[in-house]
């Protein structure tokens, strides 16, 4: 078992994982909530995030204000916001977007705790999904007599023991963001 590239694979689904609860919106005006946002920039010729077309600041726990650097695009920034479907209403303001966030009701927050439960236990199947791949890779290697039976006993202990580690970093990042998402 190739063990730096067990880690390396666990420790991209960790990433994934935490910036895909980021954009999980709580009650607090965030960037987060829009630099991930695809745009189709420049008549449909150049896809780019918001992130990479403007900067985003939060002046204030409710609002957002993205300053686009090229002001050519701030129609297709808005546009990308909206069609986003993400329960934000961007108004132009000269050469700026602001973005009130609405308070969340506490329905809202319910189904944010709902999804961002469904978005962390997908994380944790993919970690399970590299832990699957890696027995089969260790059982062939043992079965063609590569490895002896305690070493693939020491090796599956080993394997088990990382699966859980990045599962409890996945499911710590979820306690943290459910946190932020009930409190008010």
């Amino acid at each position: 078992m190739d063990e730096t590239s067990v880690t390396s694979k666990m420790q991209q689904v960790v990433d994934l994982a935490k910036n895909d609860i980021s954009s999980v919106r709580t009650g607090r005006a965030q960037p987060n909530l829009v630099e991930n946002i695809v745009v189709s920039a420049y008549g449909g010729t150049a896809k780019l995030k918001v992130l990479e077309l403007a900067s985003i600041t939060a002046p204030d726990p409710q609002s957002l204000v993205i300053d686009p650097w090229d002001k050519s695009v701030i129609g297709e920034i808005k546009q990308a916001i909206l069609s986003a479907n993400i329960g934000l209403n961007p108004s132009l303001d000269g050469e700026k977007i602001r973005i009130v966030v609405p308070p969340m009701t506490f329905e809202d927050r319910e189904k944010f705790v709902k999804l961002l439960s469904a978005k962390l236990e997908s994380a944790r199947v993919m970690i399970r999904q590299v832990r699957a791949d890696m027995m089969h890779d260790i059982r062939k290697s043992f079965e063609a007599h590569e490895v002896s039976e305690d070493e693939k006993f020491s090796q599956e202990k080993n394997l088990q023991e990382l699966t859980d580690k990045y599962i409890s970093m996945v499911d710590e990042m979820g306690e943290k963001k459910k946190q932020e998402l009930l409190s008010v």
